[in-house]
């Protein structure tokens, strides 16, 4: 590993003044991902800036009903929060179900969106990855891919994006805070990701030096009917091969509401627009369901060894929903 400089930022504007002074520093929260890059050579910031005790650690009901989360609060603590469990069910699953206990306890919420993607290629130093090394190729297009994404990759790379809890703030149209040299601004998380394109290594639209401050999740009453659902190749602490977040309103059969967010299969948080198009004011019905998914999965480019992806996600959307309608009716 290479040797680096520690600082401890005391105050939101101090750090990011901190920043502006090495174009070679990083932000650390929880470290649970960048400290691993660093071990593997992936990532070598000349100086990591400590943001843990700025006060960022709380999370707040606001006038509107709108839920303020903190970038500092850490994973165990959102997924423990009542108003959470409350409001938003699914975003305390995909926390629960996103890494083991004592990852949960030190993973905060901001590091959590800027957290890297777990293709083997990226880790690996010895192999050539348009993300860690813009020209030099992906190697996993023909090699080892069957946990890359189906829909919206390029040429340039295929990988996923790795984080459960941003399939649910996806679901649930997040905004995300950040403060700048400039002072506080607003980025919807919608617009935080960018389409992997032919800039792989491009990967958020977070302005230079920002740093994240919180998440506010909007009132959303839909969203207390919510569920999230993560298939992954074991039990334990594990990658999803394919995950959803699924908040479902219906009153007479039909449907008045309906959030979906996919993982796993794209390399952002995938928000499926197309199939909340198609269920809202139909039939909540599993075959409504089907051909829903089928609606934005038509979108989808399965590699040679990652075809599985396209029913997992259909039976997960068709499973999930029907669920929920069970448990909603009135």
């Amino acid at each position: 590993m290479r040797e680096f400089g520690y600082m401890r930022a005391t105050d939101v504007a101090g750090a990011v003044s901190m920043l502006a002074t090495d174009p070679e520093a990083r932000f650390l929260g929880g470290g649970t991902n960048l400290v691993d890059l660093m071990k593997t050579g992936v990532e070598n910031p000349a100086l990591l800036i400590d943001v843990r005790e700025l006060p960022l650690d709380r999370i707040e009901v606001a006038d509107d009903g709108a839920l303020k989360i903190g970038a500092t609060v850490t994973n165990s603590d959102l997924a423990a929060d009542p108003e959470v469990r409350r409001r938003y069910p699914a975003l305390a699953q995909a926390v629960l179900a996103g890494a083991s206990g004592q990852l949960r306890n030190m993973a905060t919420v901001g590091g959590n969106l800027l957290q890297r993607t777990r293709c083997g290629y990226f880790g690996d130093t010895t192999q050539p990855c348009n993300k860690r090394v813009p020209g030099s190729g992906c190697p996993a297009l023909t090699g080892e891919h069957h946990n890359h994404a189906i829909l919206d990759w390029s040429e340039h790379c295929v990988a996923t994006h790795p984080s459960d809890m941003g399939v649910a703030l996806a679901a649930f149209d997040a905004v995300i805070s950040v403060h700048t040299a400039d002072g506080p601004a607003e980025l919807p998380l919608s617009e935080f990701y960018l389409p992997v394109g032919d800039t792989p290594h491009r990967e958020t639209a977070l302005p230079p030096g920002a740093l994240i401050t919180g998440v506010t999740l909007p009132a959303a009453p839909v969203a207390a009917r919510s569920r999230y659902r993560k298939v992954r190749e074991r039990a334990s602490y594990a990658f999803a091969n394919g995950s959803i977040a699924a908040a479902l309103d219906v009153e007479d059969g039909t449907v008045r509401d309906v959030r979906l967010a996919f993982g796993a299969v794209a390399s952002r948080p995938w928000r499926a627009r197309k199939a909340e198009q198609a269920l809202t004011g139909g039939p909540a019905t599993p075959e409504a369901f089907a051909a829903a998914a089928d609606a934005e999965l038509a979108a989808a480019r399965p590699l040679t060894h990652n075809g599985y992806k396209v029913p997992l996600i259909r039976n997960l959307v068709v499973a999930m929903l029907t669920e929920l309608t069970q448990e909603d009716v009135r």
